[in-house]
């Protein structure tokens, strides 16, 4: 008889058919399983994996040794999965040709591109997307099994030296996480409502931190406050409380000779003691001193272990360029921090018509995470320095330059110090967003 113009030989299965038939869909869900596999394992990273391994997940330290390598796992997974399905399409092939013979290959086809595709890859691979732990979890020891199997490995790695002789060399072990990635995870996350903006911020000033040196943070030579070493006692006791400080660095003349430390607390006890009229360097401890590129971490370390808190820095010609605190370096990480009793101008005030006023040492990358700005980066650390670069000269108050669509206005300025810049936004011909006209 005919259907649909094509003629069946057989008007029945036989036991080769059943055979046949059995092995196609045994085949197709050994297929989805491995195309499930394939999907979650490339998707997990070795950090999520040890995360998972810390919750104590069934099949997680597993997770961790495949994502270790993946390359060791994917070529066998996808040898597997081509393996399965060109079976499947030759076995489908044969039953079709015997039961609607010429149009057998017209039918095979239109199963492989409906079934195959659809059981065998889309509905495996879109559940692993949408339960990528879960996947990978179920997936780990069925891997694990099929790369231990000696015939797999054997003809994967004889496959792999082909496919890295082709590309030239071994591709890297994945899994590592990058810093960009990392800042990323940590933007979705806030968007995901798993962590808080303020986690997130403390997140990126962490990975920031890495990347600071002293120069960055530290309170520079012009705004230093110091005594000399011929002071009394006494003299240098009412800087420091005037101050508010409770280390001083003493000079002995000039700030490039930095002679020792003056703790408050030990210039309290001289005055009491009656040693109020002596000299202050005979009551100092020894200064230490770092260059200015030192990381910041690497210098909260050495703060740590040897106990200080005040450092002196130095320049590449051993000029002292400023002085660090232990604080300094914690601000880094949790912003600024004010004692209770202090009045301090704040760094960045917002404006209107978009404007913002900033310390002139606030760092250049600050400024342009705040306002999302590509102010321009160079030799210089701080807005105040940018503006200073761009005019070529020390600014009288009001001096203005234009650049990346920002107006830096030098707002306050004191001796050689731009104290304060105020940065306004404005529009591709060079004026204000409203009429072009400071306030």
């Amino acid at each position: 008889m005919s259907v649909s113009g094509a003629t069946v030989t057989g008007s029945h299965f036989s036991a080769g058919d059943v055979a046949i038939v059995v092995t196609v869909v045994v085949l197709l869900a050994v297929s989805a399983l491995l195309a499930v596999a394939e999907t979650s394992l490339v998707r997990m990273s070795r950090a999520k994996a040890l995360g998972l391994a810390d919750e104590g997940r069934r099949g997680a330290r597993l997770l961790v040794r495949l994502s270790t390598d993946p390359q060791g796992f994917l070529n066998p997974v996808i040898l597997g999965v081509l393996v399965c399905q060109l079976v499947v399409a030759t076995l489908v092939g044969l039953l079709a040709s015997e039961w609607f013979g010429a149009w057998g290959v017209v039918i095979a086809t239109a199963f492989e591109i409906a079934v195959i595709f659809v059981l065998g890859e889309a509905v495996p691979k879109n559940w692993a997307v949408r339960h990528p732990e879960r996947a990978a979890l179920f997936s780990a020891p069925l891997v694990a099994a099929l790369v231990s199997f000696w015939p797999v490995r054997m003809v994967s790695v004889g496959l792999n030296g082909i496919a890295n002789a082709l590309i030239g060399g071994r591709s890297p072990a994945g899994g590592e996480v990058t810093e960009s990635e990392l800042l990323a995870m940590a933007d979705v996350a806030v968007e995901g409502a798993v962590i808080e903006r303020e986690e997130r911020a403390l997140i990126h000033s962490i990975i920031d931190f890495g990347d600071t040196v002293v120069r960055e943070v530290m309170v520079p030579r012009p705004a230093m406050v110091s005594a000399d070493a011929h002071d009394t006692v006494e003299a240098a006791l009412d800087v420091a409380l005037e101050a508010g400080y409770s280390r001083l660095p003493v000079v002995d003349g000039s700030a490039d000779d930095v002679v020792g430390i003056a703790y408050t607390k030990d210039l309290v006890r001289a005055v009491r003691s009656g040693h109020a009229s002596e000299p202050v360097q005979d009551h100092v401890r020894a200064a230490h001193f770092v260059p200015e590129t030192k990381r910041v971490a690497q210098l909260m370390r050495e703060m740590q272990a040897a106990s200080f808190h005040l450092a002196v820095v130095v320049d590449e010609y051993g000029g002292t360029a400023g002085v660090v605190t232990l604080e300094d370096l914690i601000e880094e990480l949790v912003g600024e921090i004010v004692d209770e009793f202090d009045v301090e101008e704040p760094p960045f005030v917002r404006l209107a018509d978009g404007e913002v006023s900033v310390s002139g040492r606030m760092g250049v990358d600050e400024v342009n995470d705040l306002l999302g700005a590509e102010l321009p980066t160079g030799a210089w650390d701080t807005v105040g320095g940018l503006v200073l670069d761009l005019l070529g000269h020390v600014p009288a108050a009001g001096e203005e330059v234009t650049v990346a669509r920002h107006r830096l206005v030098a707002e306050r300025v004191t001796g050689r110090t731009i104290d304060r810049v105020r940065v306004a936004p404005v529009d591709g011909s060079g004026s204000s967003p409203d009429d072009g006209s400071l306030p």
